[in-house]
Formats: C-alpha cells, structure tokens, sequence
C-alpha cells in the first residue's frame, strides 16, 4: 500500500464524497452519479482513482458495476484509521457535513427506488410463489429449526448459495462474522439488495456466480448453505463438490429441500430438475463430497416434506470420507 497515493485519492472533495458514500452501503456507479448530481463518465474516473489507491473495489454484476468500501480484514489498520479520521471531520467540520447529510438524503431515495423495484418483483411473481409455499411446511417453522439445526453462536465466515431474495443472510446475519450471499440471477440479487440494505456494508457481500463454478478459494467458509436450492442442480454432485472445495477443515455444510415426492408438475413450473432427496441419495452425496452427514430434520406439515441435511467438513478433509467415494467420480453416483 503506497501511503501518498491514498492521501493523493483523497485530495478531491468528490472522492471524499464518495468514500463516505461507500462506507454507508454498496453503490452502483450509475446510483452514485446519481447522488453526486454528476456525470457517470466523470465519477467512474474518480472511482477508478480511488479503486487504483485501495480506498475501493468494483464488482460487476451483470451489466452493472457495483463499488464498495474496503474493509474488514481486507482494510488492515490503516485504511480502518482513515474511515474514522473521515468520520471525525464529518463531526467537527460544519460544511464538509453538511454536503455528506444532503448525500445520505439522496441515499435514502435510492433505498425507496430498490425497495419499489423489489415489491415490482414479488408482484410479478407472488402467484408462483404463493402455490408452491401451500405444499410445504410454513418458512417461519422450517427457520426455527435452521437456526436450531445450526446450534452455535457464532457460524463464522458463511456463504449463502442461491440467496435468492437474500432471506437467509437476513436470519443468520447476527449469527455470522460475514456472509455472502451468492446468486446467478441478477435481478434477484437485486432483490436481495434492496432487503438487505438496513444491514452494516461490511457484514454482507452479494456476488453473482454459479453454484457449479463458485468464485471463491478453496477453504474460504466456516459454514456453507443451500435453502431449496438443490433441486435446481440436474447433477446434484457438482455443487456439492464445489461447496465442499470452499468450506475450510472443521467447517458445515446446511442443505434445506424438500424429501424425495411425485410433484411431477414442478419440473415445468418451477423448473425443478430434481424431485427431491432421500435422506440415502443425500448422505452418499455428502460422503463424496467430503463431509460427515448427521441426522437430518424433518419438517412435516404440508404435502412436500421440507428436511434439512447437515454435513461437517473433518478437520482432515479426507478423514471422513469412504475409499469407495474417492475412488468413484462424484458425477458417477447413482442418484
């Protein structure tokens, strides 16, 4: 980290802007020029001086390209020092909090404009929805027994695959050190931002990738997840494989879908590829990827059986898991 290039990024009172902007929420470039009342040309340089100093980072998702603030163990102390020297000037310097007031307040519209885009969403969908929640047990009932299935206080550095509506980084955001949340489509990334957007910047990542291909280093999570997300998967072993690549020695596996049913009509409706498991389907599936199954949970009360599997990761990745697995690909099981 060159020191004067970030004194030099910050030698601009837009990028001072900017950099506060971004320790209060995740940005689209289009949403900051919004804010700034500037052009987005314009703030993609500025952002591009701030990014080349470390002060920030792009992702893109889609078409769009999303800026956030450094932070977490990825700041270090000093980046830490300058957020809350920004921070003080705020506080002692009238007309510097001034400009960063008027910022939060045009903030706050962007919120309502996610916030209406999402409800746009759930409307356009609710039917569906609604018709496949009728078969299963109520989501608060199958919730309860998550957190209880994942009886520990802290589940440290977690990954949410198939966040969906981002609900389930909403739950256990007290309960993580940090969670990202994945998804391949965008527009329900964009759901899940505008839910999760009264959350801390820094405590939620949402990222845009695949579950067969995640893009994450090995060992990277304490605890992975996927809520009624399996069934999307024509080859169940892939993601579970993958899954079981970022989880770190020691670290679990939470799988929430439906037992083994004959509701034929959800592969046209839903687009399910897989009509549920069997709890043998499922632990000849966490054994080849490398964890330890437990006892699953059942969750009766609807006419689709909603389970919940749950697989440790040993300490020593290869001490849990059957000569017969290792020896035969995952993608070769008989599901």
């Amino acid at each position: 980290m060159v020191i004067d290039a970030l004194f030099k990024a910050l030698a601009d009172p837009t990028r001072l802007r900017i950099a506060r902007l971004l320790s209060a929420m995740e940005l689209a470039v289009g949403e900051l020029a919004q804010v700034l009342g500037q052009s987005q040309p314009r703030v993609s340089r500025h952002v591009g001086i701030l990014c080349d100093a470390g002060l920030a980072e792009r992702r893109r998702e889609g078409s769009w390209v999303f800026l956030r603030a450094v932070s977490g163990e990825d700041a270090g102390p000093v980046l830490a020092a300058l957020d809350r020297l920004l921070a003080t000037a705020e506080a002692e310097n009238g007309e510097f909090a001034k400009v960063c007031v008027d910022d939060r307040r045009k903030l706050a519209a962007i919120r309502q404009a996610r916030e209406a885009n999402a409800e746009q969403y759930f409307a356009q969908h609710a039917s569906e929805w609604d018709e496949l929640r009728a078969l299963h047990t109520p989501e608060v009932q199958v919730e309860e027994q998550l957190i209880k299935a994942l009886n520990e206080d802290s589940l440290g550095c977690m990954l949410d695959i198939g966040t969906g509506t981002g609900r389930m980084a909403e739950l256990f955001a007290d309960h993580a050190d940090h969670i990202n949340a994945l998804d391949k489509n965008v527009e329900m990334l964009r759901v899940a931002r505008a839910k999760l957007q009264h959350l801390p910047a820094s405590k939620v990542d949402l990222v845009q990738g695949d579950f067969a291909d995640l893009p994450f280093a090995a060992a990277s999570f304490d605890t992975v997840l996927l809520h009624q997300v399996l069934h999307f998967a024509p080859d169940p072993a892939i993601p579970l494989t993958e899954a079981a690549r970022v989880t770190k020695a020691g670290g679990r596996i939470a799988i929430v879908d439906f037992a083994a049913h004959e509701h034929e009509e959800l592969r046209d409706r839903h687009q399910h590829a897989r009509l549920g498991f069997t709890d043998d389907q499922m632990r000849a599936l966490l054994r080849a990827a490398g964890f330890t199954p437990e006892k699953p949970h059942a969750l009766d009360g609807g006419e689709l059986v909603v389970k919940i599997w749950i697989g440790k990761r040993p300490n020593d990745p290869l001490g849990a898991v059957p000569d017969s697995a290792l020896d035969t690909p995952a993608k070769k099981l008989e599901l």
